[in-house]
């Protein structure tokens, strides 16, 4: 593996021919070469794209810049790129969210992903901090966001971290309520403006400014939903389960677990209330799915969702804020009558296979092929998770792991991931009492 460096015009950001996508707010990126382009991933400078070749050696891509959302013009250029360093290893961070419980246990874990043996190498803990369920990280890689006292009644909130990349420490910044009891989904744009977060239990979204110093102000919106749906034990009333901004973070999309729709709400961030009702204001989906989780292709003209009570995968084709759904697969592997309990689903960054996770009697990783043309799926197979209730996993920014939490059996497992096949092999395992929530970031 090589390390390159190369120039990129500021202020745009480029669309390379295939949909790969760089995201240049800065005048220089750093590109890892392989041998081939096999996709896009986030990392603390921005979005890098992923190549593989061997250098020195020249690529013509077609790209079209984007600007204020604009297709402005298409240019074919060449770069020249210059292996400056064959001896910079990649880091790839691994933070994991818990059900801790009690604030004297760890709750945040710091691990750094070893890229070449598939294992993990525990870093840090944060400890002090109640049930941080899910978490992300800011686009730029400095913060670490998480939802806090989740499943805890009466409570709530959102909390920042500051992330040292050196030391692999965070410490605590700040937190704000999360205006509604059980945070489970947080969010933050490209712009690191904005901090967006679901409530499950009382079927909200809360929006907050993000400042400079990366601490969360007091909510700068505040939206409630009524709604129900078939199923009376699970969707008695609106339960949001995620917040998912589109490709172009002009739009949010908000599964409603308990109303068997997708809501969807126009996002601007200049805006000192960046969320509007968008028309339609919600996707119906099948009575009593329950859709969960929501990801959107990398080529942003199809997306997925999870539905967690149905156990199925609904596949859609998306253009400027509007869904058509194009199908709907089982992700079990008997679809016989039975109280279903899907979770959490990613497309590879390659954007060939689409994985998702079915806790309950199968704890497992369904693996579906996806059709480049038309975005339709079929299921190839299924990986165990050798652990118990896999409420959340992750694809490393190259794609070559996929890695799940698994509450109940309190675990986090690593897979090595068959960039041809799509097919899962186990690689690594570390203890993490109550293990909720991956993300995996390239510094």
């Amino acid at each position: 593996m090589y390390t390159h460096h190369f120039l990129v015009s500021k202020g745009y950001d480029l669309w390379f021919h295939g949909n790969i996508i760089i995201d240049s707010n800065e005048s220089i990126k750093e590109l890892r070469i392989l041998k081939k382009i096999i996709g896009t991933s986030s990392t603390a400078n921005g979005t890098i794209a992923i190549f593989e070749a061997n250098p020195p050696f020249k690529l013509k891509l077609s790209v079209r810049i984007l600007h204020n959302r604009l297709w402005l013009k298409r240019i074919i250029f060449s770069f020249t790129l210059l292996c400056i360093s064959c001896s910079i290893k990649a880091q790839e961070y691994v933070f994991a969210g818990s059900y801790n419980w009690d604030k004297d246990k760890p709750g945040i874990y710091v691990f750094k992903l070893d890229t070449v043996t598939g294992t993990l190498k525990h870093i840090s803990t944060v400890d002090s901090v109640l049930n941080p369920g899910y978490l992300t990280v800011s686009a730029n890689g400095k913060y670490v966001y998480a939802c806090t006292e989740a499943h805890t009644a009466g409570m709530g909130s959102v909390s920042s971290y500051v992330f040292d990349k050196v030391t692999g420490k965070l410490t605590f910044v700040n937190k704000q309520s999360s205006n509604g009891e059980n945070p489970v989904y947080v969010t933050t744009d490209r712009s690191n403006h904005w901090l967006i977060n679901a409530n499950y239990t009382e079927g909200s979204v809360s929006v907050y400014h993000l400042l400079a110093d990366g601490s969360i102000a007091p909510a700068s919106q505040i939206i409630a939903f009524d709604g129900s749906s078939i199923n009376k034990e699970r969707q008695d009333a609106a339960h949001i389960h995620a917040a998912v901004l589109s490709p172009l973070e002009d739009h949010v999309f908000l599964p409603d677990l308990g109303s068997d729709v997708i809501r969807h709400y126009k996002f601007n961030n200049q805006s000192a209330r960046p969320l509007t009702e968008a028309q339609p204001s919600s996707l119906p989906t099948m009575p009593g799915s329950g859709p969960r989780h929501f990801t959107f292709h990398p080529d942003g003209k199809y997306c997925y969702c999870i539905e967690e009570l149905a156990g199925y995968v609904s596949a859609y084709r998306y253009m400027d804020g509007s869904f058509t759904c194009i199908q709907r697969v089982a992700s079990h592997k008997h679809n016989a009558a039975k109280e279903h309990s899907s979770a959490d689903i990613h497309v590879s960054p390659d954007g060939r296979f689409l994985y998702a996770s079915n806790r309950g009697d199968e704890n497992n990783i369904a693996i579906y092929k996806i059709e480049e043309k038309t975005g339709l799926v079929k299921l190839i197979g299924h990986q165990s998770t050798t652990g118990d209730h896999p409420r959340i996993f992750a694809l490393s920014p190259s794609g070559k792991y996929l890695i799940v939490a698994n509450q109940i059996s309190g675990d986090i497992v690593v897979f090595r991931r068959n960039i041809k096949t799509g097919m899962l092999s186990k690689t690594g395992k570390e203890k993490v009492e109550g293990a909720s929530c991956i993300h995996i970031v390239y510094y």
